[in-house]
């Protein structure tokens, strides 16, 4: 619309310049200066605007250029006398619209300058007074308002931009809450599946329950303690060998330290799976499982056993791999 409405007023001053009711003194320049506008008009609104709304530099100074030229063929074109006639001062307005078209490419110096020079040329070839009554005062209104409206307009779009980034984020932050809900909710559930039994025929017997019983309360305890501590680490198959291991005495400690964080899906599930293998060959009496930050492996698996003396022995150490070997 903006680039619409800058060629419409080109055409209308355009236009102006030609219809001449007296024939000027030399009619070539009157032509050049119209053509010379014209092409300076085109250049500052096409130019680059695909690309950014910023003027390039080289058409900023072809329409200086053109703004000092354009005055001084026009007015060289006529005779003194005439110079404050109608279509004699339609580069007043064509100028200064030339010093809008900077300001709003934003080249806001070359604008000035282009108007500055107007001011000067309209003062040098017809007399400052006579060019604020014959359109110089709207010139110079239109560039302020004009310079106005651009800096509002930028910060406008500032705000703009500032706002959408709040969205953004707290369009995440609900996504991740939903999510976290969501996890927390799954996890609810499976304590309820897997500690619930064990509770209701703890209470059911006030408390007097078998070895069995005790037995498998502990692994409850254990399989509760695994999902909050390394629930990313775990499946089927690795909650299903984790309980065989304890129940064969030994004690298995999960610790998930966003080991797996960054990893896509498909080696998440491999690297449960060889997990699950290794565990299914364990036998020491205490194993622990860590996820740790590590650049080159994902999870650790280390086994130790007392094997009668003091200090336990390292009977088990397994590294897997963050990239498959």
């Amino acid at each position: 619309m903006t680039t619409a409405l800058a060629l419409g007023f080109a055409i209308y001053f355009a236009a102006r310049g030609i219809w001449w009711v007296d024939q000027p003194a030399n009619p070539l320049l009157m032509i050049a200066g119209i053509l010379l506008f014209i092409a300076a008009m085109l250049v500052a609104v096409l130019s680059g605007a695909s690309q950014s709304m910023r003027m390039p530099l080289w058409a900023g100074a072809f329409v200086v250029g053109a703004g000092a030229a354009v005055p001084s063929l026009v007015s060289l074109s006529l005779d003194p006398s005439m110079r404050g006639a109608p279509f004699a001062t339609w580069y007043i307005g064509a100028t200064g619209l030339l010093s809008v078209a900077c300001v709003v490419r934003r080249r806001f110096f070359l604008g000035w300058t282009t108007l500055g020079i107007l001011i000067l040329s309209a003062g040098m070839y017809m007399g400052l007074e006579k060019a604020l009554t014959l359109g110089l005062v709207g010139s110079i209104t239109w560039a302020v308002i004009a310079q106005v409206l651009v800096l509002f307009w930028g910060r406008a779009v500032r705000d703009t931009d500032r706002l959408t980034d709040v969205q953004r984020g707290v369009s995440a932050w609900h996504a991740s809450q939903l999510v976290r809900q969501r996890e927390r909710r799954v996890r609810t559930q499976r304590a309820l599946v897997i500690a619930g039994p064990v509770l209701s025929r703890t209470v059911a017997a006030r408390g007097e329950i078998t070895e069995q019983e005790r037995l498998e309360a502990r692994l409850a305890e254990g399989t509760l303690r695994d999902e909050l501590r390394g629930a990313i680490l775990i499946n089927d198959a690795v909650r299903s060998m984790i309980k065989d291991v304890r129940r064969r005495g030994s004690t298995v400690t999960v610790f998930d330290e966003g080991g797996l964080e960054g990893i896509d899906e498909e080696r998440v599930g491999e690297i449960r799976d060889e997990l699950a293998a290794i565990l299914a060959s364990a036998h020491s009496d205490r194993v622990i499982i860590r996820a740790g930050r590590d650049d080159t492996n994902a999870v650790t698996v280390v086994g130790r056993s007392a094997n009668g003396t003091s200090d336990d022995a390292v009977d088990l150490w397994h590294e897997i791999r963050r990239v498959a070997e």
